[in-house]
């Protein structure tokens, strides 16, 4: 069953400071917005049996049981899966199954920026390519899987979650700036003139104090 739009809302609303926050912490990371959306198809949106029962995010193989960090703790579930050869077939397999959303996150971050096959999707900041470098490394067998994790993007606008590791990424120094405006039409005015600078902007309203002297 499909989960509901309400149900992705809230799975995204619980993973993305999570992703965010893991992703900060490292120098190498995958892209927030294709974590999120990997996670969301790999687990239709937290709904799965095996994300309730097991954390189970990103659909991740046991294996040979390599640890790539001290996300995954060596617990495992079994399940059916379909897989893609030359059409789709049903089997049964062994996954990592961890503590909590966040060991899986790290886990997640830990073998794709540890295996050479991803490397070049690690600290990729455009969605498109750093999904296809993973599709590429072998992560799924899907022949639409590239499209189905771009259309997660863009319906959840999760590109939202890319802007820290994307100025971490830059290298640029950034400032803060602040100014006073007596308008809203000279505020507006404000905040294009700086994001045409590439800035990002925030907007206070101040209300005027009493002068009580």
């Amino acid at each position: 069953m499909m989960a509901t739009r309400e149900q992705a809302l809230g799975f995204i609303k619980e993973i993305a400071p999570i992703v965010q926050e893991v992703c900060k912490s490292r120098d190498k990371w995958i892209l927030p917005s294709v974590a999120i959306a990997q996670a969301a198809c790999e687990s239709n949106y937290g709904t799965s049996k095996a994300m309730a029962a097991a954390n189970g995010l990103f659909g991740f193989k046991v294996g040979k049981g390599v640890k790539y960090g001290d996300g995954w703790k060596g617990k495992s579930y079994s399940t059916k899966t379909k897989e893609f050869y030359n059409g789709y077939v049903t089997i049964t397999d062994n996954f990592r199954a961890y503590d909590s959303v966040r060991d899986a996150v790290v886990d997640y971050m830990d073998l794709l920026c540890s295996l050479s096959r991803y490397k070049a999707a690690v600290n990729e900041t455009n969605a498109q390519k750093c999904i296809t470098a993973i599709k590429n490394g072998g992560y799924c067998t899907s022949p639409t899987y590239i499209a189905t994790i771009m259309s997660i993007i863009r319906t959840y606008n999760l590109t939202q979650y890319d802007s820290a590791v994307k100025l971490q990424a830059s290298g640029t120094l950034y400032a803060a700036v602040a100014g006073f405006c007596n308008t809203a039409a000279e505020c507006q005015a404000f905040q294009k003139q700086l994001q045409a600078a590439g800035m990002i902007t925030q907007v206070w309203e101040v209300k005027p104090v009493k002068n009580i002297s």
